[in-house]
């Protein structure tokens, strides 16, 4: 039930993924430009997510450090806003905080779904804001949803004082037909992508408004005063670029994510009358087929309420779960597979309830 933390949406070793990538690697691995699988993909993206232009990167930690130098050059200014709980890579973590380890940005840390605090904070740093760097559901940080109208309000303040609105939705975009920041009814600048559209290879994306990303046309012709180069050998990779036009075109397409986001909730609130069944101090959280397990009373609002789990209980379950054949990560995620069946899911429910009778005894 972890899904690969949403990587592993088609499941394990999707047949028409690895026959199309064979195929295509019968011809060639890797090229010095661009090549047709990288163009079609191109195009069912923008199409998909309703944007102007694309890039490829590797993973979405790079597409998210690429987004933001995209917004760092466009503005000129040096100032990127995150918020607490959020998550967007390796060198971009803030489950306490600015992690030592991140990469040397100038970051503004502010409170999730606390639109009031959040305008403040972008009011008072409104001359240097180059970005704001929004989960539209914290995902490593448990599953919480944005509030529509937080989102709504704090992407309307940054684009007042000229800042960018990047969407990480590297996990999110699985959702609906065109990820979810667009269920919720707002539109970023910046949108990035990864994990499941590489249909198991490495993959990484990120799109947008053309007058921001056509600062990569570095062509002559282009006339441009002021370019971003963007290197990288695989960001392009034919297998990569070939299993990605195959989950988006054939095996993931818009009808099958609306689908499959349905099913998720209806997965969620089913794990939900199990748990008020048990009477346990044990919530959910999530949206379409991204959920979260909680030792908590009530669901998280922000990673604050998370950091509030009794760490026992929360390890209790995990453990209970994996005893009964269900594997979940062991902060509580679980992301349902295009794959999982009708009866699996059933057995988590029964392994949920017997868990949770275990721990009352």
């Amino acid at each position: 039930m972890l899904g690969d933390y949403t990587a592993g949406l088609l499941g394990h070793g999707d047949l028409g993924v690895l026959d199309a990538v064979a195929a295509a690697l019968r011809i060639n691995a890797s090229v010095g430009g661009i090549h047709p699988a990288e163009s079609r993909l191109a195009r069912l993206m923008c199409e998909r997510f309703e944007m102007d232009r694309v890039r490829f990167t590797n993973s979405g930690s790079e597409a998210n450090l690429m987004a933001i130098t995209t917004a760092l050059q466009a503005t000129g200014r040096e100032k990127v806003m995150v918020f607490h709980g959020g998550y967007h890579g390796g060198l971009l973590y803030f489950a306490s905080g600015t992690a030592p380890w991140n990469a040397p940005y100038d970051f503004v840390v502010a409170p999730f779904n606390d639109a009031s605090r959040t305008r403040e904070l972008i009011d008072e740093h409104a001359d240097s804001l180059a970005a704001v760097v929004m989960e539209p559901m914290l995902g490593s940080g448990g599953c919480v949803p944005a509030e529509a109208d937080f989102a709504s309000r704090v992407f309307e303040r940054a684009r007042a004082v000229g800042a960018v609105v990047i969407a990480d939705e590297v996990m999110t975009s699985r959702h609906g037909r065109s990820g979810m920041f667009k269920m919720l009814g707002v539109a970023p600048d910046i949108v990035t992508f990864g994990k499941y559209i590489g249909g198991g290879f490495s993959f990484g994306a990120f799109g947008g408004r053309a007058d921001l990303l056509d600062y990569y046309d570095t062509s002559p012709e282009a006339g441009r005063t002021k370019v971003v180069a963007h290197a990288g050998t695989f960001n392009n990779n034919i297998a990569s670029m070939t299993a990605g036009c195959v989950v988006l075109g054939e095996v993931f397409t818009a009808e099958k994510a609306l689908a499959h986001t349905a099913r998720g909730d209806e997965f969620r609130k089913s794990v939900a009358v199990v748990l008020a069944r048990s009477g346990a101090p044990v919530c959910v959280s999530g949206f379409g087929s991204m959920m979260s397990l909680h030792a908590l009373v009530a669901p998280p609002r922000d990673a604050h309420d998370v950091a509030k789990r009794d760490a026992d209980l929360q390890e209790l379950l995990f453990l209970g779960l994996l005893e009964r054949g269900v594997y979940t990560a062991a902060r509580g995620m679980m992301n349902l597979s295009l794959t999982v069946t009708d009866d699996q899911l059933a057995h988590v429910l029964d392994a949920l309830g017997a868990t949770l009778d275990s721990l009352r005894e």
